[in-house]
């Protein structure tokens, strides 16, 4: 009985390890037992092979795939001996992997293919996406042949069965260790070929057409948001199922707001008195109810204000606080402009109180010139 060797054992790496470390690994276990390093010794020319075998397995992903599920069994026909030389049924074992990723095993007839899932871009603005919109589009699709009902054959006349595979769809061929199997290229893996093609759609089954559609854009969307409209993509080929529809929002640039997420931000300009003095703002917000900000005295540029709820719905009601985001207020405390001659007077007058009082109303322009007499002394000792 033949003592297999773990391949990765061979090369001295963990099952885990990336491509890079298994070349390098092999590089150097390789220029070890290399024959011509070697000159008579049987057992590094063994071992040379059994370094070539393992490090041509494993450095093919399908190979490496089969090798961590099934072992050395993965390579050998029918249980048999014959090492990694025998790849008969590997077709089989690589459908088995990767089958279970793909919604089960591999089917031996193909069958009408599915149709191309098509993808619509739409326009919306910041408005429609808080309240939700019904559109109605007009998309570009391969629809169903309505004469012959999408199996591509003339109304009266079938399809037949594919010579070329026997019905199953796929062909196998051999390619050097591998059996693989491709989609028949007769019968394009519906597995039935016609005869007498309909004079429509020329046997395609299919007709290029526009069709109208009228979907429910749910309120809350954001920009990339995508909608799945099941069924509605282009016809599949002669009789298949049909693709899906993948509506993808794009959100116009909005002239006041900005939205992250569910809450909604804006900058709301305010007078040198209001902010001095305090008082209330109006924002209007999306719902076209109005949101009053009440503003303290002493209110600085960027002091921000949240108002709750006010923002945006959540999508599919997700948000906290009654499925609304909030609201966010940012001061900009605006410096007035084509002064009166008695807005300069009382402006002045001002001025030469603040001035007398040493600044106690500007505490934060004050510290920082202190701070920049400070340096400047160090700078000059």
């Amino acid at each position: 009985m033949t003592t297999e060797i773990d391949y990765y054992e061979l090369l001295q790496c963990e099952r885990g390890a990336d491509d890079g470390t298994l070349k390098s690994a092999y590089r150097r276990l390789a220029m070890q037992w290399h024959p011509d390093r070697n000159p008579g010794n049987p057992e590094a020319e063994q071992k040379f092979k059994a370094l070539n075998e393992a490090y041509d397995v494993l450095k093919d992903p399908q190979k490496r795939a089969a090798y961590d599920r099934f072992g050395h069994a993965a390579f050998r026909q029918g249980g048999g001996g014959g090492g990694a030389q025998d790849f008969g049924g590997f077709a089989d074992i690589f459908d088995n992997i990767f089958g279970e990723f793909m919604g089960g095993g591999r089917q031996r007839r193909s069958g009408p293919a599915r149709g191309q899932d098509l993808r619509y871009d739409l326009e919306m603005t910041l408005e429609e996406a808080f309240a939700g919109k019904a559109a109605t589009l007009q998309v570009e699709v391969a629809a169903t042949c309505e004469p012959c009902s999408g199996s591509g054959a003339k109304p009266g006349t079938s399809a037949r069965t594919c010579q070329a595979c026997g019905g199953q769809g796929r062909v196998g061929m051999r390619q050097g260790l591998f059996m693989v199997e491709r989609t028949c290229p007769t019968c394009h893996g519906t597995g039935q070929t016609i005869a007498d093609p309909c004079d429509s759609c020329h046997g395609a089954g299919r007709v290029e057409k526009q069709k109208s559609l009228n979907v429910n854009i749910p309120r809350g969307v954001d920009d990339g948001t995508r909608i799945r409209v099941s069924g509605e993509g282009e016809a599949g080929n002669r009789g298949g199922p049909p693709g899906d529809l993948y509506i993808f929002v794009n959100l116009k640039p909005h002239r006041i707001f900005k939205r992250e997420g569910t809450t909604l931000f804006c900058i709301a300009p305010i007078s040198i008195t209001t902010a001095a003095l305090g008082g209330e703002i109006e924002v209007p917000g999306l719902d076209r109810e109005v949101a009053v900000v009440r503003v303290p005295h002493g209110t600085q540029t960027g002091k921000q204000f949240r108002v709750r709820g006010r923002g945006m719905p959540a999508l599919n009601g997700g948000a906290p606080g009654g499925g609304f985001g909030d609201l966010v207020v940012q001061i900009e405390v605006e410096t007035p402009v084509k002064l009166t001659k008695r807005q300069r007077e009382l402006l002045e007058e001002f001025q030469a109180i603040e001035t007398s009082e040493g600044g106690a109303n500007t505490p934060r322009q004050s510290g920082f010139f202190d701070k920049l007499k400070d340096v400047w002394n160090e700078l000059t000792e």
